[in-house]
């Protein structure tokens, strides 16, 4: 079945295949949160972005085989909600962004900077660090040899604008730079969105807009 990224709360995942990576999407908790599960199609090695809510929903998706490690995007507690649970049942290493380790409750493993390597098995994912929704999100990039690039960008980045900034000019302005920098100046608009709520996007179906998201300062 062809992949479009529309899951709802109580409902499956919907798994986009690509040639060496499976990603499993699936909405969870109350805030309708996104959290995708990876698995290296050669080793069989999975990780989990964001286990945000319903650890019964997340541990029944990653199933027998575990996960070898958990990346959090952000310190914001729905994106955190089941860490807890999911690490104390699969002995998963947590990564975090440097800045936002410190405000999330389960111990960060491995501290992220800005253009880090995080495997999965064969594959690489390459962390941004994107400054104004929270001081240490992260945005991670698969640059897939065997087609376009993609990109799970947490809060920072979703349809029609990036994440929120609570009215602060100066965040605003920083999470707007950072994502027109190290997202849309770097990758081709082919690049799959895959954000931390909501549907999926690409970054040529938004380009044409980051005129307006600046104007309009949100």
């Amino acid at each position: 079945m062809t992949y479009s990224g529309a899951v709802k709360v109580g409902g499956p995942a919907d798994v986009h295949e690509l040639t060496d990576l499976m990603i499993s999407k699936v909405a969870v908790g109350p805030m309708d949160n996104n959290a995708y599960l990876l698995r290296c199609r050669a080793t069989d090695e999975q990780l989990l972005i964001d286990a945000a809510a319903e650890p019964h929903t997340l541990l029944s998706l990653i199933g027998d085989s575990g996960i070898k490690s958990v990346v959090t995007t952000h310190r914001h507690a729905d994106h955190w909600g089941a860490l807890r649970e999911v690490v104390d049942a699969t002995g998963a290493t947590t990564y975090a962004g440097r800045e936002d380790a410190e405000g999330i409750p389960v111990p960060t493993d491995v501290p992220v900077s800005d253009g880090d390597v995080i495997r999965v098995g064969r594959v690489e994912l390459v962390a941004r660090h994107l400054v104004g929704h929270t001081p240490g999100s992260i945005a991670l990039v698969y640059d897939d040899p065997h087609g376009h690039a993609h990109v799970f960008t947490g809060d920072c980045l979703f349809p029609g604008g990036v994440g929120n900034t609570h009215n602060d000019p100066e965040a605003f302005a920083s999470l707007l730079g950072d994502v027109e920098t190290k997202l849309f100046g770097q990758l081709p608009d082919e690049t799959w969105v895959y954000p931390g709520h909501g549907a999926d996007t690409t970054l040529g179906a938004e380009r044409p807009h980051l005129a307006e998201w600046r104007e309009r300062g949100w």
